[in-house]
């Protein structure tokens, strides 16, 4: 009989549930658990963009849209890129995506073409693997260590280039490490790409979420970057509207509208509503944006400060809302820790491997709970970790 998963496409690389599905599945069999994993703000959607949601449905839409989205919110998207330092977008350059994740197919089954290779920031953000892997093109890692915090330079970004290199992908500041590219740097990797005809995809969905004087710097600002680089971006993160699904690209005008047929196949528009809610984002008071950067410092100095406690070291935090912390000081392997720190301490987080890591040695921890819930998971992690180093001893 023909084995079930032989009837996929050769393209499809993974075949079962994703260990992050299966960590799920475990927490919903156990009480009480904190949940540090996922990408997604416990905060709420600020109520002046929820309101504006609502006046737009009851003003009708709920229709279909303009497949690149409704101009009025291209051209808050276009001032918003240049107030922050970006490149001098017009609104034809833009298109809305339902998120910033299908941005991401969108680019790769546009760009790519089988045998194409893709150089992405290792560990970084997994499904731009699976963009590439639908779009049967090769993905190559650039390793990054705690060296450089978990952040790319241009000298890894040259030894990786070869005559099939055509896109370039920089997510600043990085998921899952939550550490930001110096601009200097990010500079330095333009000209790189400049010199080797690379495009550009420089993700920037959290940096609107920096701390201290970290900055991420716009990629297509850069001299000669703007006509080979594509910006995306979305509201998910900055403004805690990750269930309203909605993100853009902005890039060169010549490719934007091959590139907003394939979004319109696979989407025919973004929602109306959640077009509606964003450009209140944009256009309404931003104190919301700083407020909720205030609550993931805060969280950010009790995690760490927690880890430190614990004897477990971690990249510098300067971005995102993420902490990447090395758990093999514990004296196991980073999927083991997850595992049983779920299973024994109901705490909920990630090993690196799924983010392409090529060590089993980190974990992402996400700013996404109460401080006095962060402690909580401290003191669980704690009695985890006691337990791990005692049958060491033991052994």
């Amino acid at each position: 009989m023909t084995e079930p998963t032989s009837r996929l496409a050769t393209r499809v690389k993974l075949k079962d549930a994703h260990l992050v599905t299966q960590m799920a599945n475990i927490a919903e069999s156990l009480p009480d658990v904190i949940r540090l994993g996922r990408g997604d703000p416990d905060l709420d959607t600020p109520e002046h963009i929820i309101r504006a949601g609502q006046e737009a449905l009851a003003n009708g839409a709920t229709h279909y849209t303009h497949p690149f989205g409704i101009l009025p919110l291209r051209e808050a998207i276009a001032d918003d890129i240049r107030a922050r330092g970006g490149a001098d977008y017009q609104p034809d350059q833009i298109i809305i995506t339902p998120g910033g994740q299908q941005a991401m197919f969108v680019l790769a089954l546009g760009l790519l073409n089988p045998g194409d290779e893709i150089l992405v920031p290792c560990p970084g953000y997994n499904p731009y693997h699976q963009a590439a892997e639908l779009a049967e093109a090769e993905v190559v890692n650039i390793r990054t260590t705690m060296e450089t915090n978990f952040t790319i330079t241009a000298e890894m970004v040259r030894a990786h280039i070869t005559p099939r290199s055509k896109i370039l992908v920089l997510i600043n500041p990085n998921n899952p490490t939550g550490t930001v590219t110096p601009p200097d740097e990010v500079a330095r990797i333009a000209e790189v790409a400049r010199e080797h005809d690379l495009l550009v995809i420089s993700d920037e969905i959290y940096a609107q979420l920096t701390f201290g004087n970290h900055r991420a710097q716009p990629v297509a600002a850069l001299p000669g970057m703007a006509e080979r680089t594509f910006t995306l971006s979305g509201f998910s993160k900055a403004y805690a509207m990750t269930g309203w699904r909605i993100g853009y690209i902005a890039g060169p005008p010549e490719l934007m509208p091959a590139l907003a047929e394939i979004n319109h196949a696979l989407a025919i528009s973004t929602a109306a509503v959640s077009q509606h809610a964003a450009l209140a984002a944009l256009t309404g008071p931003q104190d919301c944006v700083a407020e909720m950067r205030a609550i993931y410092e805060e969280r950010r100095r009790a995690l760490c400060a927690g880890l430190d406690s614990l004897g477990i070291p971690y990249a510098e935090p300067q971005g995102a809302f993420y902490v990447y912390a090395n758990v093999s000081v514990t004296g196991v392997p980073a999927g083991v820790f997850c595992e049983r720190l779920l299973r024994e301490g109901r705490v909920l987080m990630y090993p690196g491997t799924i983010y392409g890591d090529h060590t089993d040695d980190f974990v992402r921890m996400s700013l996404t709970q109460s401080v006095p819930r962060i402690n909580e998971a401290i003191e669980r992690m704690r009695a985890v970790v006691d337990a791990i180093r005692s049958e060491t001893r033991a052994a």
